[in-house]
């Protein structure tokens, strides 16, 4: 019953609020999975599929009494395979695991979302982007195929081993990002890439955020290709700072840039970083460092922790849009005056090589009837503003039920309809992780 199931699967980590659910599983192999996915339908329940619950889009959340699937013990790394650069895992299986597992191995999986202790199968169900995207692409470009349990029960092999493939519809690419809606992930094999044998992380500071966007696409348009091309503000990562108990080091200037450059040649790498300096220098950098291995993972360290922080200290309305990247500087700044003008308090960073722009909106001592109305009242003005710049209202963390309405603003009718037809087509008694990202 609902009551016996830990508030840990039920309440939303953003809002606070309590869910209802009515039954949850652990299940060990694609057997259970099947076997209870058929107890769902024989109750024309809902069946929500879940992994370490990092999500930031109440995707997950159980609002209708639904069955939740606790994917965590279907965790296994199950194949390495260096002929075809693949690793086999079950979908359960937490990124720090797979890292681990790589880090003696002259091969790794790239991807590198902020949420380490996120499993696979929930970054493959948002197609989770992360700091590495600039370079290696987002989950999606990493994923070879998938096994998927569709909502009849029966089992796909999606994708695969063959690199290429025009034989068809890509199935694999429309489970990936569905959030759990279409079909249940239940194994992946994952891409892996040599692993770059030098990289280095630079530091660059800038008084004015303004002054960011012309290095960005000086950057992009150089010869020089970095792994990582991040921004944020000092005063933001100072809740990261507080929330490790951890220093950032020195430099000047209120708003930064944190770069990284990898790959085998170390001098071509300290040729890249000299080149990005000078471009900074040449639109208004006040200061560089270069990062020492300690200096770098300490930062990286912060940086991955900033939305952690911000959560731990506060109800926060998360933004995870994506626009243009020659308006990304500009939006931020129309975004945050829009936020000021509200009344509400904001914090912006973000991946600025491939414009995906994150904030946290924080209630703080507003009254949760005043958070609300004006939050409501903010996010259709804010969505509507980076529609008009031709953005989307996800890069990264995905739609849930948190971004519906936006999603559901932000497309032609025409476009909608095309989604709630796939939907049906997949789960026509609506099984799956109802009511999430579209209304059918």
């Amino acid at each position: 019953m609902t009551e016996q199931i830990p508030d840990y699967y039920l309440v939303d980590n953003l809002t606070g609020q309590r869910g209802q659910a009515s039954k949850l599983a652990f299940p060990e192999n694609l057997e259970d999975v099947i076997d209870f996915l058929a107890q769902a339908r024989q109750a024309q329940c809902g069946l929500i599929t879940i992994g370490a619950q990092t999500g930031v889009t109440a995707a997950t959340y159980p609002h209708l009494g639904e069955f939740l699937m606790d994917m965590s013990h279907m965790n296994q790394i199950i194949d390495y395979d260096t002929q075809t650069l693949t690793l086999t895992v079950e979908a359960g299986t937490p990124l720090t695991k797979i890292y681990d597992f790589l880090a003696d191995k002259p091969y790794f999986y790239a991807p590198d979302p902020g949420a380490k202790n996120a499993t696979i199968g929930g970054n493959a169900a948002t197609n989770a982007g992360g700091m590495a995207a600039i370079k290696y692409g987002v989950t999606r470009d990493n994923i070879r195929g998938l096994e998927v349990v569709l909502a009849n029960g029966s089992v796909l092999q999606v994708g695969g081993l063959n690199i290429k493939n025009a034989s068809g519809y890509d199935l694999k690419d429309l489970f990936i990002g569905s959030e759990g809606t279409l079909g249940i992930i239940t194994k992946l094999q994952l891409k892996l890439r040599p692993r770059p044998k030098f990289k280095q992380s630079q530091l660059i500071g800038f008084n004015r955020l303004e002054d960011l966007a012309p290095v960005i696409y000086e950057i992009l348009a150089s010869n020089v290709q970095p792994s990582a091309l991040e921004f944020f503000s000092k005063s933001g990562l100072s809740h990261a700072e507080k929330y490790l108990g951890s220093q950032l080091v020195d430099i000047n200037g209120e708003q930064l840039l944190l770069i990284t450059v990898d790959g085998n040649q170390q001098e071509a790498i300290q040729a890249d970083n000299q080149t990005i300096y000078q471009l900074a220098l040449d639109h208004g950098a006040i200061d560089s460092k270069i990062l020492d291995k300690q200096e770098a993972e300490q930062t990286w360290r912060l940086r991955d922790n900033m939305m952690a922080a911000i959560i731990a200290k506060d109800i926060v309305e998360g933004l995870d849009v994506v626009v243009p990247i020659n308006k990304i500087t500009e939006t931020i700044l129309k975004l945050e005056q829009l936020a000021t003008k509200k009344g509400i308090s904001n914090i912006f960073f973000g991946h600025a090589g491939d414009g995906n722009i994150h904030a946290s909106f924080m209630k703080g001592n507003l009254s949760d009837q005043e958070w609300q109305e004006r939050l409501d009242d903010f996010l259709d003005e804010l969505y509507a503003e980076v529609k008009s710049v031709g953005g989307l209202p996800s890069a990264e963390h995905g739609i849930g039920l948190a971004k519906k309405h936006h999603l559901s603003e932000t497309f032609p009718s025409d476009y909608m309809q095309a989604l709630r037809q796939v939907k049906k087509a997949f789960d026509p008694d609506n099984i799956l992780n109802p009511n999430k990202v579209i209304d059918i």
